[in-house]
């Protein structure tokens, strides 16, 4: 090939007109059409969790936003390939014969190119200096193709750069070399017959950057060397061996990395690189396939802090054993039988014969007073908020289970912040229920006064029977002239007999009345513990998984599941 690189140039005018975002036309589905959704998720992701992960953690992915802003601020029009390779390996000679003109300097002495070198094939619009501007390119480092109708045109927007050897004895060579890898938006990489297997190339290059398998070229030069059918070969082993790094490989028009053989020195398959590049840059997707597979190196290494293993959150039967044993601390089953027991001493006394009551009166019982106070609190004091203080870890534990450290770590703070109060809050409660239980039924049943008036009943009886049977001894005359002492008898036992008897059918009549009495106390109670459970602990808790649950759906757009 012939001529003469242009001298260093400076090209300007990268305002974005009516071409629409990144010079792109509008109207036209692109590869950052379906990558700014994700963009904008990883965004979101790192805004909701910032406070609940290191900045390290965020930083890569906060760097993978930061260069897509800026890339696509820049010309959409223009496609950025470097061509990188170890010492000796005829890149250069490979960038020359691309370019049309000897741009980059070619000579045995190693290392040759000592900085990058940049040539611009000019697009409809201008916009390649800031790209280059970006790249730390130096004006005397950018230069334009030799003159070639044949090729100019179909290359338009290319911007090829030859890099440093990434093997270079100069660490100064390998920073560049590796700072600029971070950027460009495609490498070809130029391996010789001799050193394509180098383990630093494949360790170091290929493996790592698996991902980004679309935006790849992998170059076999010198071919001319190699007798007979030794190129095939070679490039068998070259497949193979990235293959082996789990580089993806294009074959039947699946995507993955191109792998070419060709002779920089010869011209020998160099066309056939130049129409791989024509097409490759006239699709302008490059940039957006390079940010894709960005964007999919920062969600894979992120997976551990999002992703959990398992179903995550807190089941049901979780949230009830929590309810129990916060039951458990205030005695709920215990007050609910003591209620019990009081409402059938308050119909004992209620339905109970005068003598009785008025026996109680006089041992100083009040007939409106329990003599019972809550005995639920069984477990008071340390005792209480030691079941309490287990019930939180309980159902923390089985909340943060599967969940990835981070939110892990959130959701037990989460418990066991809002568990600070948490014995306070059910103290009160079971005091509530202890004045309720000391206050007694709150209405009593209107049967307790029939009964009542039955007994009054009986007694007038009893005592009509009594002052008859006294009028018998005494010869009263009213008495004398009645029936005799058969009446007076069945008065007298059926006052006797007939107020026990009913008190004791009263006794048996409030059973059912008393029980149901016992569980609805119980069950406010439970209630009342259960509702500081969830206002304190279980909310708290649910908050932090829905917050989970927001990231974690952020993260699966993200991450493109």
């Amino acid at each position: 090939m012939s001529g003469t690189c242009g001298e260093g140039f400076m090209v300007s005018g990268e305002g974005e007109d009516a071409a629409g975002y990144g010079g792109v036309p509008r109207g036209r589905r692109t590869v950052e059409d379906e990558l700014q959704p994700r963009i904008d998720a990883l965004r979101e992701l790192i805004g909701l969790s910032r406070t609940r992960l290191d900045g390290r953690t965020l930083d890569e992915a906060g760097q993978v936003l930061e260069a897509a802003d800026e890339r696509y601020r820049l010309s959409g029009e223009h496609t950025v390939v470097a061509v990188a390779g170890a010492t000796g390996s005829g890149k250069s000679s490979l960038f020359n014969a691309l370019a049309g003109a000897p741009c980059s300097e070619v000579a045995a002495r190693r290392p040759t190119t000592s900085q990058p070198v940049a040539c611009v094939w000019p697009g409809d619009r201008a916009g390649a200096e800031g790209l280059l501007h970006r790249l730390d390119i130096p004006v005397a480092q950018r230069f334009v193709p030799a003159p070639e109708p044949a090729g100019d045109e179909d290359l338009r927007g290319l911007v090829l750069l030859d890099l440093p050897d990434h093997d270079s004895a100069a660490a100064g060579h390998r920073a560049q070399v590796d700072r600029v890898l971070k950027a460009v938006d495609a490498v070809i990489w130029v391996v010789d017959p001799e050193k394509y297997a180098d383990a630093v190339l494949h360790e170091r290059y290929l493996r790592p950057l698996a991902g980004y398998a679309e935006v790849t070229f992998v170059v076999l030069n010198q071919v001319d060397r190699l007798p007979g059918d030794a190129a095939d070969q070679v490039v068998d082993d070259l497949r193979r061996l990235l293959d082996e790094d789990g580089l993806a490989l294009s074959e039947h028009d699946e995507p993955g990395a191109t792998v070419l053989a060709l002779s920089a020195a010869t011209g020998e398959g160099v066309g056939e690189l130049r129409d791989a590049l024509r097409q490759f840059v006239a699709e302008q997707g490059a940039a957006g396939r390079r940010l894709a597979a960005d964007v999919d190196a920062a969600a894979e290494r992120l997976q551990p802090v999002y992703v959990a293993e398992g179903h995550a959150g807190l089941t049901e039967g979780a949230r009830e054993d929590f309810e129990e044993r916060l039951a458990e601390a205030v005695g709920a089953t215990a007050a609910g039988r003591a209620a019990e027991r009081d409402w059938l001493r308050h119909a004992e006394r209620a339905c109970a014969t005068p003598w009785v009551r008025l026996r109680s009166s006089r041992q100083g019982a009040s007939p409106g007073q329990t003599s019972q106070t809550l005995p639920g609190r069984t477990l008071p004091g340390q005792a209480s908020r030691a079941v309490t203080e287990q019930a939180v870890r309980a159902v923390a534990g089985e909340a943060a289970r599967g969940l990835p450290v981070p939110w892990a770590q959130a959701v037990r703070e989460a418990a066991d912040k809002g568990a600070q109060g948490l014995p306070e809050a059910l103290d009160r409660a079971a005091d509530t229920a202890d004045r309720a239980l000391r206050a007694g039924p709150p209405a009593k049943p209107r049967w307790w006064t029939v009964a009542a008036a039955g007994q009054g009943l009986l007694v007038g009886l009893q005592a009509l029977g009594v002052l008859w049977m006294v009028g018998l001894f005494c010869g009263v005359a009213w008495a004398a002239r009645g029936p005799g002492w058969l009446p007076a008898l069945v008065l007298i036992t059926a006052g006797t007999v007939g107020g026990p008897a009913l008190s004791w059918l009263c006794g048996v009549a409030a059973r059912g009345p008393a029980r149901r009495y016992g569980q609805d106390a119980e069950r406010e109670l439970r209630a009342a513990a259960a509702g500081c459970g969830r206002a304190r602990v279980l909310e708290p808790v649910a908050a932090e998984l829905l917050r989970y649950r927001e990231v974690r759906e952020q993260y699966a757009v993200a991450a493109g599941v």
